[in-house]
């Protein structure tokens, strides 16, 4: 047992000797999951390094996705090993590198938060008199109603907006424009907007500006996503919301209903439709839970 618990020590020292120069903490990462991998050889009984080949790289990765761990931890613990045998190779202790061409699995892509339909319309129910809530309400509406960005929503002068086609012009990432449509909601908010947007005193080029602050001048991101946590807590949303999550409950519930993912990623502004396709795991996620609240045998084990 001592013998097991002690194997390859020497091949480990010699290898964290060789990299001294790196970083204390690239040190310690690489020496705990050389370690790690060498407490799995000895389970599997492998005793020489010689032995070790690409199937057991991947059956020790397939292992540490049983335990539940993530893309990027299997693949640091991964490249670890593969530094390792790349070392062993070079002074001669083994022949060759067994996890040369090996495949770690990705991580899960982070996918964005949405506010189903429901908690869309809680929070666009309100229907404050004074003029900052008629001015932020067309702010909130026109962002679910279009999926702008933040900052092109900041951008939006008053020329931009088309009443009577229903339709806003904005300026996008790589200063490329495009024409997206108004919902007839989001339509009625910017109309009673613009009803009392003459209150706000304006000069210069602020007064093109679509939306202004109090002492007219433009809303900038910043300002939008103070306005909208505040509005958030006023009309008791339980949500920490910021404008891109009505950007993507937008693309979320446009792809839920249409299924049109060419439409929504021009809809959206994306260059390349694999910035589009995150949203089809989210409409997949939310058919999922359907399916596991609905199914009769859908229930999860130990639920």
């Amino acid at each position: 047992m001592t013998e097991k618990a002690n194997i390859f020590s020497h091949e480990i020292k010699d290898y964290i000797d060789s990299i001294a120069s790196k970083s204390f903490n690239t040190i310690v990462s690489y020496q705990r999951d050389i370690k790690t991998f060498v407490r799995y050889l000895t389970e599997e009984n492998i005793l020489r390094l010689n032995e070790v080949n690409s199937k057991q790289i991947q059956k020790y990765a397939a292992s540490c996705h049983k335990q539940g761990l993530s893309g990027r931890t299997i693949a640091r613990r991964v490249s670890a090993v593969k530094a390792w045998f790349r070392y062993l190779v070079k002074t001669g202790v083994v022949a060759e590198n067994p996890v040369v061409g090996i495949n770690t699995p990705k991580s899960r892509q982070r996918l964005p938060r949405v506010l189903d339909v429901d908690q869309m319309n809680f929070l666009l129910r309100g229907d404050g008199n004074s003029v900052y809530d008629k001015r932020d309400l067309a702010m909130w509406e026109l962002l679910y109603s279009s999926g702008l960005r933040v900052s092109e929503l900041a951008s939006v002068d008053m020329a931009n907006v088309e009443l009577a086609a229903q339709e806003v012009r904005v300026i996008g990432k790589g200063n490329k424009e495009r024409v997206v449509p108004i919902g007839r909601v989001a339509l009625g908010a910017i109309t009673v907007w613009f009803s009392v947007r003459s209150a706000f005193q304006t000069s210069g080029n602020e007064a093109a500006a679509c939306f202004l602050t109090h002492n007219g001048h433009r809303m900038t991101s910043r300002n939008i996503q103070l306005r909208l946590r505040r509005w958030a807590k006023k009309f008791g949303s339980d949500e920490s919301v910021h404008p891109h999550m009505l950007r993507h409950s937008f693309a979320s519930h446009m792809l839920e209903s249409s299924g049109d993912l060419r439409a929504v990623q021009e809809l959206l502004g994306h260059s390349n439709i694999s910035t589009t396709q995150v949203y089809t795991h989210l409409d997949f996620q939310h058919l999922a839970n359907v399916y596991d609240a609905s199914h009769p045998r859908a229930k999860r084990r130990g639920s």
